[in-house]
């Protein structure tokens, strides 16, 4: 290890000049130019006032942004999707098992198939395939295909038979579409089925995916019904080894020694108060209008649980935090929240950053909470632009009214809830750049974000989710961490034009070019590009 004395023996290390670009820099207006040395950026300004470097980069007139930071992945189960089944544009029930005899036909006969995405809420006919007619699609292996939602899945007779546990298990349905603790049972035993090797693999095809998208951080979100701790700790080594960074969550109720010991940086991410709407356990409190009567979901958290985790976080000095999607899971998770700031006093409570992912379903009141708790906002702006609007798997669920007044970015940035903009994936792909497009063009108008307010939660909120203030700028001494895009759209006040004119084109249908990543620099080493290794 270097120290400090051998620095000052030493001196600088050698300097890189980008020149040659369009700074989104607010604070030296006009620059075009930036001077990288020993990771950070000592040196702003314009192309004729450039010093010496060692090496020069001519971005070409590319358009340098700070790099976006995921704030909620999955890294193995992407890279898996990346590299697997992909379900998420199968629109039938047949097609789901054309797929599924496609990919099985090119596996051995021992073979687990895995696949991922399918969403049966887009579909013309809802109806699912059952486990006889997926395991005959696979030729008879066993079978499990997570839903887009990755809280349910359909699964071969075969899969269920090799764990005969899940029959008693809450969620359970002989007709192989298993969700709530069935779910978990036959999602331990099917990735079990995956060997280390391919786990290794998968983990980087999905960082280097998001090294291509200008992603220089992402927030990995795990725990003992999402991975393993052998799959955690195996993606934090990834970190920064030529590949984006990793922050890892556990989400294990209590563990907060646990989570340390893995080399987490929170007690969260993915520690479940409720299931997901697609799946229809995401804990409501008014009744789902396409579900069986007076069925609000599962709260699978109790307010004095979550009090109790997170005076067990304040202890190890961890941020703790919880998955919560419902507004009755959102209110008991507050309900906790209270019950902390009366032991712990609310300025400490404030001051750990702890978090709830997603935050779907919220009202005035619940919004409030987050303001005074400071609770940092996981939201994923993709879920309004895939199952938002009329005719949205939202409305289905929830009714027009209550689908309009979900995922709410909009007015709880502009109360000042702090926000961390992430993907889900492969819950939705790794795609920044089109989370902020749907964050400007959110289904609700008054739910809308300025490009500008979109992009910093995509990327400063991401490093502020993690506590590291002084992350996700492009200014005089900050760490080098940046992307530099080409910009089809156009370029206005430093950041590109993402819509057209017409507001209507929105979302999956917006022909507008979004830009595209040249080169993605992590403390002034290249991850992705010209000079990446």
């Amino acid at each position: 290890m270097t120290n400090a004395s051998n620095l000052s023996k030493s001196g600088p290390g050698p300097a890189t000049l980008y020149r040659g670009g369009v700074l989104h820099c607010p604070a030296v207006p006009g620059a075009t130019a930036l001077l990288v040395r020993d990771g950070r950026i000592a040196w702003l300004g314009v192309d004729a006032d450039a010093p010496a470097a060692d090496r020069v980069v001519d971005v070409e007139g590319g358009l340098v942004t700070p790099a976006f930071v995921d704030a909620h992945v999955h890294t193995s189960d992407t890279g898996l999707a990346l590299s697997g089944l992909d379900l998420s544009g199968v629109r039938s029930a047949g097609e789901l098992l054309a797929a599924v005899a496609g990919f099985a036909g090119g596996l051995p006969s021992d073979a687990v198939v895995l696949g991922h995405g399918w969403d049966e809420s887009r579909w013309a006919d809802p109806v699912l395939p059952d486990a006889d007619e997926v395991g005959r699609a696979a030729g008879g292996r066993r079978v499990y295909l997570s839903q887009a939602s990755i809280h349910s899945a359909l699964v071969s007779r075969s899969l269920l038979a090799a764990c005969p546990e899940v029959v008693s298990a809450a969620g359970f349905d002989g007709s192989g579409w298993v969700r709530r603790d069935a779910h978990h049972v036959v999602r331990v035993a099917a990735r079990g089925s995956v060997s280390r090797a391919q786990r290794v693999a998968a983990q980087r095809v999905a960082l280097r995916r998001a090294a291509s998208l200008g992603i220089a951080a992402v927030h990995e979100c795990g725990g003992p019904v999402i991975s393993d701790e052998e799959d955690f700790t195996g993606v934090l080594g990834l970190s920064g080894v030529g590949l984006p960074e990793v922050y890892g969550y556990w989400g294990e109720l209590g563990g907060a020694a646990r989570a340390r010991e893995l080399g987490a940086v929170g007690a969260g991410g993915d520690l479940f108060a409720d299931g997901a709407l697609g799946s229809r356990t995401a804990h409501v409190s008014v009744a789902y209008r396409d579900g069986e009567p007076g069925g609000c979901g599962h709260g699978y958290v109790t307010a004095d649980e979550v009090r109790d985790h997170l005076v067990d976080c304040a202890a190890y000095g961890l941020q703790g935090g919880f998955h919560a999607i419902g507004d009755a899971a959102i209110s008991t998770v507050l309900e906790g929240f209270a019950g902390a700031a009366r032991r712990l006093g609310v300025e400490r409570v404030r001051a750990a950053r702890h978090r709830v992912e997603h935050a779907e379903v919220m009202s005035r009141r619940l919004i409030a909470g987050f303001v005074e708790f400071g609770i940092v906002a996981s939201m994923q702006p993709a879920f309004d632009r895939l199952w938002g609007g009329e005719g949205g798997m939202y409305a289905a669920r929830l009714g027009s009214e209550r689908a309009l007044a979900s995922n709410p970015m909009g007015a709880m940035h502009g109360v000042g809830v702090a926000l961390a903009f992430g993907s889900d994936s492969p819950v939705t792909p790794l795609d920044p750049w089109g989370s902020v497009r749907a964050a400007v063009w959110h289904h609700s108008p008054g739910q809308r974000m300025s490009v500008r307010a979109a992009f910093a939660a995509h990327s400063r909120g991401g490093w502020r989710a993690v506590r590291l203030d002084n992350e996700g700028v492009i200014a005089l001494g900050a760490p080098a961490t940046f992307a530099v895009w080409s910009t089809p759209a156009g370029v206005e006040r430093g950041l590109p034009v993402l819509v057209a004119a017409d507001p209507e084109l929105r979302g999956v249908g917006d022909p507008t070019p979004l830009p595209v990543c040249r080169r993605t620099v992590l403390r002034g080493e290249v991850i992705f590009g010209e000079g990446a290794s």
